[in-house]
């Protein structure tokens, strides 16, 4: 058997495969872009994304507990207010020099009071209307007489009045920590007016 001619292997054999031919050799890269590229790849991995958000929420939380610990300190207007000498103030007029301050000064038939701006309504700032001689509401269409009561629209009760008296100075002070109600008969008390 050892005589026996082999059939050859190489006849059925495929033929070799033709040797690719070499990759072009890249490009040395330029000094500096493998760090850029680093530091792209890197500031968008979910990695990256997920630190800077947690660092973000932490840095807001740490705010805001400053914030709650450490409150503004509320500056309000002082509650008395000086207006003026009551010689000042002309018979049946309304002086709207401190409307920003939340109150007219009306001198009436012999008496001068401050009534609060805020409508009793739903507190909107009514303006008064000379030729028309009455208070009117913009928000609602509420109308009060100088006097303050209120005859149109949806107030249910007349605007309020501020404390008066009469300083050392001789001018007149309106206490705005103080008010009076006319439909709990607070009208009548002798610091909701000053007698002229």
């Amino acid at each position: 058997m050892a005589d026996q001619p082999q059939p050859a292997a190489a006849a059925t054999a495929a033929p070799p495969k033709p040797a690719m031919p070499a990759r072009p050799a890249a490009a040395p890269p330029r000094k500096g872009e493998d760090r850029r590229n680093f530091l792209v790849r890197w500031l968008t991995s979910p990695w990256a994304i997920a630190w800077v958000a947690f660092i973000g929420t932490m840095a807001a939380w740490t705010l805001g507990s400053a914030r709650f610990l450490f409150p503004n300190v509320l500056s309000e207007p002082p509650n008395k207010v000086k207006v003026g000498d009551p010689r000042n103030f002309e018979e049946g007029k309304v002086t709207d020099n401190f409307k920003d301050r939340n109150m007219w000064v009306v001198r009436y038939l012999g008496k001068i009071y401050a009534l609060s701006t805020t409508c009793t309504h739903l507190g909107c700032t009514p303006n008064w209307l000379e030729a028309d001689k009455k208070f009117k509401c913009p928000c609602h269409g509420s109308g009060f007489y100088i006097t303050g009561v209120n005859f149109e629209g949806p107030a249910p009760r007349p605007l309020e009045r501020w404390a008066l008296s009469i300083g050392d100075d001789g001018q007149i002070v309106v206490d705005k920590s103080r008010k009076f109600q006319r439909e709990l008969g607070q009208w009548d008390n002798p610091d909701s007016f000053i007698k002229v």
